[in-house]
């Protein structure tokens, strides 16, 4: 079995096939842990959601715009920041109400993962507490530790700010800081590379770092369909 993770899809169903195809990834034998943010930003969130409920040995992560979602499709209004950032490409590509397969998908969702002393999370966490007391908010929506991890390993490359030997998130774009690809600051990964605002879909092999990407998105889909 290879190990895989990939960063925040955002409704870009063609750059997730790209990915699985170019990594030659096995739907019955391979794993993938799906850093969260499946949904919103382009308009295939549930081709994206499809597709990766045929995948085996899947670990889907919850983010904060699947938290969005995740209310509006439980009954509630649409949060009016989701719609500005996504969420109404979501729902317009779920006419009918999102499916109860979807809904369990994210709904029964982890915050975090762990494996092997690494740490798989969608935003950030308090290096000062154990993983398992991480507010959830934190966990779904903190930019600061990925802010102090930049910080810190422009101090000292070698040093490392928790007791993980590598943490894999996703949330944070690495495109806006010029890196079109994962890259790792400390002893973390960052794996959104910009998929939602139009760069490329990263997938790495967690033990080889191997990465494979899709095209730029924004050339997958007509003008103007993203945010």
């Amino acid at each position: 079995m290879r190990r895989f993770v990939i960063g925040d899809i955002h409704g870009a169903g063609k750059a997730l096939i790209q990915c699985l195809e170019r990594s030659q990834f096995d739907f019955n034998k391979d794993q993938l842990i799906m850093l969260g943010d499946v949904c919103d930003g382009y308009p295939e969130t549930n081709r994206s959601i499809e597709i990766l409920l045929k995948i085996k040995n899947l670990i889907f992560l919850l983010g904060n715009h699947d938290w969005w979602a995740l209310k509006w499709a439980k009954g509630h209004e649409p949060d009016a920041a989701w719609l500005q950032f996504g969420g109404l490409n979501t729902i317009k590509c779920y006419p009918h109400g999102m499916p109860s397969s979807h809904v369990a998908l994210l709904e029964n969702a982890p915050y975090y993962y762990e494996q092997d002393n690494k740490l798989f999370v969608h935003a950030g966490i308090d290096p000062n507490l154990k993983v398992e007391e991480q507010d959830k908010h934190t966990l779904i929506w903190d930019r600061h530790f990925i802010q102090e991890t930049i910080a810190q390993h422009t101090r000292d490359e070698n040093i490392s700010l928790t007791g993980y030997e590598e943490i894999f998130v996703g949330h944070t774009p690495s495109h806006r800081m010029g890196h079109f690809k994962p890259v790792k600051f400390c002893e973390v990964w960052m794996m959104d590379t910009g998929a939602g605002w139009g760069e490329c879909l990263s997938m790495m092999d967690i033990d080889t770092k191997e990465v494979y990407q899709s095209d730029r998105v924004e050339t997958l889909y007509p003008p103007g369909s993203g945010r």
